[in-house]
């Protein structure tokens, strides 16, 4: 009877997990019965793949469905409680599903890599610790000592030396601990904070008890007036707060010798706490400013759209005051015990928005994006998934936020909604934020704003159909005039002879009185680098890319000509090598010339500072030129289009556009949406506080459509005239694309399976798909791609297209002619 019993409680369990590889299904394995208690959905467990890699994967499902092959078993669960939740993983299958990805490749793209352990990960020692503060087992400590001499090791040699099988549970506890970290994290390595307190010893909070002390002072006045700063610090009647150390010890002028004698005499002792990364202190619970009247009526009206939609469109034009409202819209969701998700498409943004929310709601707000290492980026996502969320009322972050294991939302609020930034271009899964933040919103009854002065062209036909709310905020804050807009004719004003480098004299002039003023210029220009090409006088020939067919970027501050596709960089040549002649010269405008074209004409005492790729690379390069621009201690800023996006400087009189051109003629459907939106956005930096703000742009054609809707801030021009020309040549809001891209290192082999791919495709969907066609930059990385677009109705089903294109994939991968053929599929291309 007993082991009738037995046996029925030995009940055999199977888990189909996700891995993080871009595999089309999730695996199977058996669980061991000792581990039958402990496994739960969404939990880490070690697999075995392959022949001797170990992989960390998540749980997707527990079961008994017996498989009808031979199954593995999972090597051991890393977690006790789940790290991701039901919500997560329906999420990570709606991504995998509309945007023809893989369910691993979602679980990469969502998790922090410290997350993903697996057998070859590399392990390194935190020289930062002090291991003597520390208690450590006798196997951390051999892996100390190992890592000592060795100074890096992977988990399958940790395993050898350790002389154990399984290795993960030491090294999750040793990551935990800040003992090692991994080689993903060389870069920016996560040193927590630890602040040092002073505290009294235990017992000596009583009145009898500090008489006590004080006696045993009496021929130590140094110590005797420490204690007594210490209790003024810490406060009377009974309550003994801790005290920081540096604090002490700056208010008594004292050094760290008279402390040790109290630590020694059992007086005070020292005790260290840890401080989050993400603590923001100052400016809790400061009043907000009263609405005017435009915005209070803009606020009033978004509420109401609320009540019938779950998405309204809040189009409000540069300066008008949208994140006063959206700070309203936050206190209600926090009063009804909801939290708000906060999505921006730029880190850059991220610093200014902190500073502004920080004063209203102090340290329940919480930042999260890739700059973060993936110690600090861990630490946020336990926060919130451990039901510390009360420690935070808002995420601000940028794409990735959305991939956080939230308990529950109210609001998600994404400013700037038309920014091509919040599309995942590559790696995949290719998701947009914007779309993906929608489905998350639904899985919590939740509710989406999306704040722009320029709606994406999609977004306001949405809004037109009534498939979203519509609210217009078309007044600036304060009454403040939209910035003056003007255009200088470089085509007039070279032929005049009135050019100086790259500025036309108009521009010189203003820049001149601007700075004579004590005001601070924006000048954007959408490309980095000093000249974008470095050209022959004789043949024209210029320098190319050895794995790309591009020209080659000219870098001052390196002296290197450098691939902005691949970053292949090379000496810049004296001689040509086609003609083999040594008249050679730079053509074009990057960021870089542009800092040496002001030198040259408005002196070396103005202070520039440019803000694009190569001066952002570093975590906190951002913070640092926004904040020395906002001090004044920059008085030109110099950028690409991360000075477009949303920055507010209230000193900032005039914005350069240096040659709109290059904006305009670009192969791509979306080509002038786009440069109305930058030249819009980054116009509307101008003129934030007291006088108008100017804008001078600089084209060869001024009189071009776009630019004139620009110069008029006429939105609904532009959006009529885009939205005729999409419907006539069918793209979307009224039909939908899918863009694969077949790539090859060998461009017969692409040009004949990609011939093949659209042929099959035909057979059902027709004139629907259109190529293959070679892309404007037909090699990349020393693949050749050819692009393959199918555009089909708004009406047809999406996931029958799309299951469609995934069997001809399948049909035409088993084709051994064409199995290492690269395809990339972009859904919603942007």
């Amino acid at each position: 009877m007993c082991s009738e019993v037995l046996i029925e409680e030995r009940k055999t369990l199977f888990v189909d997990v996700i891995l993080p590889l871009a595999l089309p299904k999730a695996y199977t394995f058996r669980v061991p019965f000792e581990l039958n208690n402990f496994i739960l959905k969404g939990q880490r467990v070690v697999v075995p793949f392959g022949k001797s890699k170990l992989l960390t994967a998540i749980v997707a499902r527990v079961h008994e469905n017996i498989p009808g092959y031979t199954t593995k078993y999972i090597d051991f669960i890393l977690d006790e409680r789940p790290v991701v939740t039901e919500n997560q993983l329906e999420l990570w299958q709606w991504i995998a599903g509309y945007y023809m990805s893989n369910i691993g490749e979602v679980m990469t793209a969502a998790l922090p890599s410290r997350l993903k352990l697996e057998s070859e990960t590399k392990i390194l020692l935190n020289d930062s610790v002090d291991y003597q503060q520390i208690k450590l087992t006798e196997q951390e400590i051999f892996v100390i000592d190992a890592l000592e001499v060795r100074g890096v090791l992977d988990l399958t040699e940790i395993g050898k030396i350790l002389d154990r099988k399984t290795v993960y549970p030491i090294v999750k506890r040793m990551l935990d601990k800040n003992l090692i970290y991994v080689e993903e994290e060389l870069q920016e390595l996560y040193k927590p904070k630890i602040e040092k307190y002073v505290v009294l010893e235990e017992g000596l909070d009583n009145e009898a008890s500090l008489q006590a002390a004080f006696e045993q002072l009496k021929r130590s006045p140094k110590q005797e007036e420490m204690l007594l700063s210490f209790l003024k610090l810490s406060g009377y009647g009974g309550l003994y707060e801790p005290v920081l150390k540096k604090t002490l010890l700056d208010d008594t002028g004292a050094g760290h010798a008279v402390l040790n004698g109290l630590y020694e005499k059992s007086i005070l002792k020292e005790v260290h706490e840890e401080v989050g990364r993400f603590k923001i202190k100052g400016g809790e619970n400061q009043s907000e400013r009263d609405l005017a009247p435009a915005q209070q009526k803009a606020f009033d009206e978004v509420k109401e759209s609320f009540k019938e939609k779950d998405v309204c469109l809040l189009h409000g034009v540069t300066g008008s005051g949208k994140t006063e409202l959206f700070v309203k819209l936050i206190k209600e969701q926090i009063a009804d015990g909801k939290k708000v998700l906060y999505l921006l498409p730029e880190i850059a943004l991220t610093t200014q928005i902190i500073n502004r929310l920080k004063k209203y709601f102090g340290s329940k707000i919480a930042v999260y994006h890739s700059r973060f290492s993936p110690n600090e980026r861990v630490e946020i996502w336990n926060d919130i998934l451990n039901e510390k969320f009360n420690k935070y009322d808002v995420i601000l972050g940028a794409r990735s936020a959305v991939f956080l294991p939230f308990k529950q939302i109210g609001l998600i609020i994404i400013d700037e909604e038309h920014e091509s930034s919040y599309k995942q271009h590559d790696p995949s899964p290719r998701y947009h934020a914007r779309d993906t933040a929608m489905v998350l919103a639904k899985q919590f009854g939740a509710k989406v704003l999306l704040g722009t002065a320029t709606p994406a062209i999609e977004t306001m036909y949405h809004a037109e159909e009534d498939h979203y709310g519509y609210v217009s905020l078309s007044e600036r804050f304060g009454g403040l005039q939209l910035p003056e807009i003007q255009c200088a004719d470089l085509k007039e004003a070279t032929a005049k002879n009135k050019m100086h480098g790259i500025f036309s004299k108009f521009m010189l002039d203003e820049m001149k009185e601007v700075l004579a003023n004590g005001k601070q210029i924006i000048l954007f220009q959408n490309r980095r680098g000093y000249a974008p090409r470095w050209v022959c006088e004789m043949c024209n020939h210029t320098p190319q890319c050895t794995r790309c067919d591009v020209s080659l970027n000219y870098h001052k501050y390196s002296h290197l000509l450098t691939c902005h596709y691949c970053g292949f960089t090379m000496k810049p040549p004296t001689r040509c090598s086609a003609c083999g002649s040594t008249d050679l010269k730079m053509v074009g405008i990057g960021t870089e010339k542009i800092e040496e074209e002001i030198e040259i004409h408005l002196g070396s005492k103005v202070k520039v500072q440019r803000m694009d790729l190569d001066t952002t690379r570093s975590k906190y390069a951002y913070q640092n030129i926004i904040d020395d621009f906002e001090n004044k201690q920059i008085d030109i800023l110099v950028g690409t289009q991360m000075v477009t996006k949303g920055l507010d400087f209230d000193n900032v009189a005039l914005v350069g556009i240096l040659n709109a051109d290059d904006l305009l003629f670009y192969p791509d459907f979306r080509a002038f949406e786009r440069a109305y939106q930058l030249m819009s956005q980054v116009s509307g930096r101008a003129g934030r506080k007291g006088k108008r703000g100017k804008v001078i742009i600089q084209s060869f054609d001024p009189n071009h459509w776009i630019i004139q809707k620009v110069m008029y801030h006429d939105y609904e021009g532009m959006y009529k005239q885009e939205l005729y020309e999409r419907k006539n040549y069918q793209y979307p809001p009224f039909f939908r694309m899918i863009r694969l891209t077949v790539r090859h290192k060998d461009e017969a082999r692409v040009d004949r399976s990609s011939l093949k791919l659209v042929l099959k495709m035909q057979e059902k969907l027709g004139n629907r798909v259109l190529g293959p066609e070679y892309g404007s930059i037909k090699r990349i990385r020393n693949l050749y791609n050819k692009i393959i677009t199918v555009k089909f109705e708004r009406k047809a089903s999406p996931s029958k297209v799309k299951e469609y294109i995934d069997e001809c994939i399948a049909h035409f991968s088993m084709d051994d002619d064409f199995k290492s053929v690269r395809i990339k599929i972009d859904v919603d291309p942007n």
